[in-house]
């Protein structure tokens, strides 16, 4: 059978977020790479140098935060 999709990306498999919900380091960090495409995306910044030339970045403290709410989300919102 076909694995589902959307927008032509795989979705994660409902049993990865079930073991990571039991506690798997292994499932848990499967999802962590699923999302980390879109966390980065999320935490973008455009900031600007001293000469005011500006550059993109990922805010690693937004970017560390959203990964935290994301476990605290798998952990204790599916029971």
């Amino acid at each position: 059978m076909k694995e589902p999709t959307f927008n032509g990306r795989e979705l994660l498999p409902l049993s990865v977020m079930e073991a990571a919900h039991a506690g798997d380091s292994m499932a848990m960090e499967q999802v962590l790479r699923y999302y980390a495409g879109y966390i980065n995306k999320l935490c973008t910044r455009t900031l600007y140098d001293s000469n005011g030339i500006p550059y993109v970045c990922v805010d690693e403290y937004m970017k560390h935060r959203l990964e935290l709410k994301l476990i605290h989300s798998i952990i204790v919102a599916l029971k």
